[in-house]
């Protein structure tokens, strides 16, 4: 599965907003500069995030857009929902099979692996992201953070 840009731009600008709105309002500007995004698409995406109350807006001089919950509150999921991402992994729709009319032979393997993904990012929450705690990526993550620093992860030795 791969996400499309309004689902990955979406989890991009709410962790830039978790990241750096603590304190008060960011200007979808400063979000934009940030994590190079185009600032027409960041508007189409929080009107969204805001109708499906995951953001709040601040109009006016100094204005801009705070979380309306808390990080440790807010999954990825939910995200991807208020933007409408689709996390199916097979063809089929409703009661339309994925070849012609039929279900595929390989058609339990992606829906399993499509509510597996479902269930990682409902369990994934943004304060998650921030605080590089994603579950599973322990090994994987080339850098890690000491003391609020990022360091390379040491090399591997050979046997």
């Amino acid at each position: 599965m791969e996400l499309n840009t309004r689902g990955r731009f979406a989890v991009m600008a709410i962790a830039d907003l978790a990241k750096f709105g603590a304190s008060g309002v960011v200007a979808l500007t400063a979000i934009s500069e940030r994590q190079h995004l185009s600032l027409a698409y960041l508007e189409k995406l929080f009107a969204k995030l805001r109708s499906a109350g995951l953001v709040e807006s601040t109009r006016g001089r100094g204005g801009g857009y705070r979380l309306a919950r808390a990080p440790e509150d807010i999954a990825i999921a939910d995200i991807l929902a208020a933007v409408e991402e689709p996390t199916r992994m097979t063809r089929c729709v409703g009661a339309k099979g994925c070849v012609a009319e039929n279900r595929c032979l390989t058609h339990g393997l992606w829906s399993a692996l499509g509510q597996n993904i479902e269930a990682f990012l409902a369990r994934v929450t943004i304060a998650d992201v921030i605080n590089d705690r994603v579950p599973g990526d322990e090994a994987g993550n080339a850098a890690r953070r000491i003391n609020g620093h990022a360091v390379a992860a040491p090399p591997e030795h050979a046997p």
